[in-house]
């Protein structure tokens, strides 16, 4: 059973929010009609009381957490060497349009996802799960993958070597990776190559209204190369920020990390 927190807050708003207006329509005023003026009214229902001090909380974390941004933790390595095991981060909710809350459906249009943006989305095949990869491929484009190399629309994207990767905490299995530069557009970033370890390779289509993905740990990603196309509908946002890093294997935070802007 999926623990869907966005529907169960808004349960809590609803549910808080209802007590406190009954409460104040029908029952506070008769509770206190007939005592003296001179006594103080008589204190409200514990019930009532905690509904209205939880109703305004759970409303402003449920217009943050829908609306403006939600936090997320990464929990594997197929976007290091960008992302690292560890990283909390922050994501842009009205990026790409303003959305109804658990219903997810786009009620005000802002922008749409450009090459290059890294974005958290509803995995197409579990939409129970969380996913966060870089958009490579927008829709009608032709994406090529071959020789650890993407093509877009026939053109190679240009990479330049950077030498081997020193990994550490959790990532520490990924030294000795080849790290390069990636000019995607107007994005540069950095990627994760397994020199000896092959690669899914083909050509795909973009249909209307998808996306194609990538990991930027390119030999350790589950991405649109195995399971196909995001549709926009699954999109949750863009991140941002990197707002916290704990990596158990690296003893704790590492405080280099935090307020590091997402590329």
């Amino acid at each position: 059973m999926r623990f869907d927190f966005s529907a169960i807050l808004l349960l809590a708003v609803v549910v808080t929010g209802l007590i406190w207006l009954i409460d104040k329509l029908f029952f506070a005023t008769k509770r206190n009609a007939d005592l003296p003026e001179s006594e103080e009214e008589i204190e409200d229902p514990v019930l009532v009381d905690w509904s209205k001090s939880l109703f305004p909380i759970f409303l402003v974390v449920l217009v943050l957490r829908s609306f403006i941004m939600e936090p997320f933790r990464i929990p594997s390595g197929s976007m290091m060497p960008t992302l690292l095991v560890g990283d909390f981060i922050l994501v842009n909710k009205y990026a790409y349009g303003v959305k109804f809350p658990v219903l997810n459906k786009t009620f005000i249009e802002v922008g749409k996802p450009k090459r290059g943006d890294v974005v958290v989305f509803r995995y197409p095949k579990d939409m129970s799960l969380d996913y966060i990869k870089r958009v490579i491929g927008e829709p009608g484009d032709k994406i090529g993958y071959y020789n650890k190399v993407i093509y877009v629309n026939g053109e190679p994207v240009p990479q330049d070597d950077k030498g081997e990767y020193l990994g550490v905490g959790a990532g520490v299995r990924m030294t000795g990776a080849s790290l390069r530069h990636e000019q995607l557009e107007n994005a540069p970033h950095q990627i994760l190559v397994d020199i000896g370890r092959p690669s899914m390779q083909g050509e795909y289509i973009v249909p209307e209204g998808h996306y194609f993905v990538m990991g930027d740990n390119r030999d350790f990603s589950n991405d649109s190369r195995f399971w196909g196309m995001v549709p926009e509908a699954n999109l949750v946002g863009k991140a941002f920020l990197v707002w916290m890093n704990w990596d158990t294997a690296n003893g704790g935070p590492s405080w280099g990390r935090i307020g590091g802007a997402i590329k």
